[in-house]
């Protein structure tokens, strides 16, 4: 199973990369352009997504780096 990465802000204004599921952090960034960058060459050496979130949670942009159908709504 392909597993979504997600740049997520920490406090103390750092950001960090974490993959979909997992309980800590994979790595941990300075910067949210950093975890950005870090997050799209993990996302895309697993063919899965990219998911960037906003300090406040919500999701910001979204990259798809796999080959599988686009999720349906329903």
């Amino acid at each position: 199973m392909k597993k979504a990465q997600h740049v997520i802000s920490r406090p103390g204004g750092r950001w960090s990369v974490r993959p979909s599921g997992a309980a800590r952090a994979s790595r941990i960034f300075a910067t949210q352009a950093e975890a950005i960058r870090y997050a799209r060459e993990r996302a895309r050496e697993a063919g899965a997504d990219l998911y960037v979130h906003r300090r406040d949670g919500t999701i910001s942009a979204r990259d798809r780096y796999g080959s599988g159908p686009e999720p349906t709504r329903g």
